[in-house]
């Protein structure tokens, strides 16, 4: 039986999808007509606007209404969307496939590390193109743009640590509020030249690609703009629903977009001078302050989602093995989600402040801008043909006629931007490249330390039936050994018999393991298996987006297996300390760097939430 939320509960899941999922798109107009019609892109003609404007329509419908809107959202992995959700779909259903499912988790990952290149574009360029309104109402402030920028910038990353949810709760009314003023403004320059309508027409997008089909690849590669933040559909899913995301798109979102478009380029058709900035000159002389602390408002709240993404992004890369453990604080007691990475926050704080000082002008960063935008959705489409093919089961003909035609949409639009690398594509590609190149460097450091582990371990059974042949004092308590692979025994008990020669009267060997889907249940949380002795193999269940709490998770054995007192059970763990081998395993430098990241990751412990006054670690050397 399907259920159907209740009306208000719609509206305000709606309410809150405006502020989080369509803050980047929704900011798009500042910059997004004013650079393709910057000097030296498209000339400003009259075809060349209409043609444009068909171009942007059709871009709006095909790749978000259709592709994400309508397509991807089916996609849901037990209700989560997103690149890695995305990604744990499609692994998942060429598991039978190690070649195939080894190369499409190599380019998931690389979509995931181009994210953060996009993670650092898009608050630049969404803050300055706010700023730069004030060329339009005070021309002798342009000098104070890029600090202006800086400082609004620099105020929102020391508040991530507060957290968002005392302020979180404006985002959708004052989106809301934005969506509002582009249809206004729209509106009232469509209704002084409402020819421009013609331009919903494809055949002007058609003839312009026949006639200039040189200057229509130079404008789709600054036409994908006005859907940059497509991916925050698919990505925030789960937090809204399919149903709210798609009753914002249809019923605000895109109208109010296209509606600010075209009022953009009526006004252009009328007065061709005013290209500079057009979204800021359909304004009115007494509206254009208040228009500009709404945009910058606008550009926070997108600003804002980007970062909380990006914290949500590392998080599940840490628990799918790709990132080592960060520091990462909650700063809801109600929502788990709502957590900040202290590492992420001041990396990407760098990053953007960087872009702009360096690039200066929301101009220079839309060049900069797109590359990955393209990257991440070619990405999303070709997961999708493998989710539809070997996920969903369809036939080979339906699935390629599901994803062929947006992979050639995806192409063309990447090729279009691939010439914009040498003018700032190269900035958000060196970081992506980079994140790319650690996560990838920390998943083969952790499978070479895995290998090396097995290849020194002793059998647990058979090391407990040796030891209680003539077995040591037994001590009051629980011991709680944290044991990376099941069935090994954990340096920490060596050590611990070694140094100690006592043993405990329950002894729990646990193993953590990550799984590609984003929620494990609780009754599916913890298996438990007995050894004998008061010894038992116990092994512990995560999604990528579940918290990792061994006491909470061991407490949910405590009436199916043993009792667990926590005032009377120590946590022992091996801290392991790795050497680079020249010759073995991965190149000399890779060694190096994983061996640095392993030593700076946070505390097994904290990442556990394990007791800190209960833990004992022991550590150990480790070749690899």
């Amino acid at each position: 039986m399907i259920q159907h939320r209740p009306a208000s509960s719609l509206a305000v899941l709606t309410l809150g999808a405006l502020g989080v999922v369509y803050g980047d798109i929704g900011t798009s107009p500042l910059y997004a007509l004013k650079e393709i019609f910057s000097p030296g892109h498209v000339p400003l003609t009259p075809g060349n606007i209409l043609g444009v404007l068909s171009l942007m329509f059709w871009s709006l419908t095909v790749i978000v209404s259709v592709k994400y809107v309508m397509l991807i959202l089916r996609a849901d992995n037990n209700g989560e969307g997103g690149l890695i959700a995305m990604l744990a779909l499609a692994s998942q259903a060429v598991k039978h496939r190690p070649l195939l499912r080894r190369r499409l988790l190599a380019l998931g990952i690389f979509g995931t590390a181009i994210f953060f290149g996009d993670g650092v574009i898009t608050p630049a360029v969404s803050v300055l193109g706010a700023m730069e309104g004030l060329e339009v109402a005070a021309p002798g402030l342009e000098d104070f743009i890029v600090p202006l920028s800086v400082g609004v910038l620099t105020v929102l990353f020391l508040m991530q640590r507060h957290g968002t949810g005392g302020i979180g709760k404006f985002f959708g009314p004052v989106t809301l509020l934005w969506f509002l003023v582009l249809t206004v403004l729209g509106l009232l320059h469509i209704a002084q030249h409402p020819a421009v309508l013609a331009a919903l027409s494809p055949h002007h997008a058609l003839r312009f690609a026949w006639e200039q089909p040189g200057v229509t690849f130079v404008a789709l590669g600054f036409t994908v703009l006005c859907v940059t933040g497509a991916e925050a559909l698919y990505a925030d899913m789960g937090h809204f629903g399919k149903r709210p995301i798609r009753l914002a798109w249809f019923g605000l979102v895109m109208p109010a977009l296209v509606v600010n478009y075209f009022g953009q380029g009526a006004m252009l058709l009328r007065a061709p001078e005013k290209a500079g900035n057009p979204f800021f000159e359909m304004a009115p002389a007494w509206a254009l302050y208040p228009l500009i602390a709404l945009a910058t408002c606008a550009a926070v709240i997108a600003s804002q989602a980007l970062i909380s993404a990006a914290f949500s992004i590392t998080k599940q890369a840490i628990q799918l093995g790709y990132m080592p453990r960060l520091r990462i604080l909650h700063t809801s007691v109600r929502e788990t989600g709502q957590i900040y990475v202290p590492f992420v926050n001041w990396g990407l704080y760098v990053c953007i402040v960087g872009a702009v000082i360096g690039f200066g002008s929301s101009g220079r960063l839309a060049s900069a801008y797109g590359i990955t935008v393209t990257i991440d959705m070619t990405i999303t489409t070709i997961m999708t043909f493998f989710v539809i093919r070997y996920g969903w089961k369809y036939s080979l003909w339906p699935s390629l006629a599901a994803t062929v035609f947006f992979f050639v949409v995806d192409a063309t639009y990447f090729s279009a931007n691939i010439i914009k690398v040498l003018d700032g594509g190269w900035f958000p590609l060196l970081i992506g490249a980079v994140m790319f190149t650690l996560m990838m460097t920390w998943k083969e450091g952790r499978r070479l330390m895995a290998e090396r582990l097995r290849d020194d371990a002793i059998d647990l059974k058979s090391f407990l039936e040796a030891v209680f042949v003539s077995p040591p004092v037994r001590v009051a308590g629980t011991a709680v050994f944290l044991v990376s692979e099941q069935g090994i025994t954990p340096n920490a008990l060596l050590h611990n018999l070694k140094h100690n020669k006592v043993l405990h009267e329950t002894n729990l060997f646990v193993t953590v393991k990550q799984h590609e889907v984003p929620w494990i249940s609780f009754d599916r949380r913890a298996e438990a298996e007995s050894l004998g002795h008061g010894c038992w193999q116990v092994t512990l269940h995560f999604g990528f987006k579940n918290e990792p709490d061994v006491p909470e998770a061991l407490a949910l054995l405590r009436n199916r297996a043993f009792q667990i007192e926590p005032m009377e059970t120590s946590f022992f763990l091996s801290r392991d300390i790795v050497i680079p081998t020249l010759g073995s395993g991965m190149a000399g430098w890779r060694q190096k760097l994983f061996a640095g990241m392993h030593r700076n990751a946070s505390a097994a412990a904290d990442y556990l939430s394990l007791p800190t006054n209960r833990v004992v670690e022991l550590g150990s050397k480790l070749e690899i």
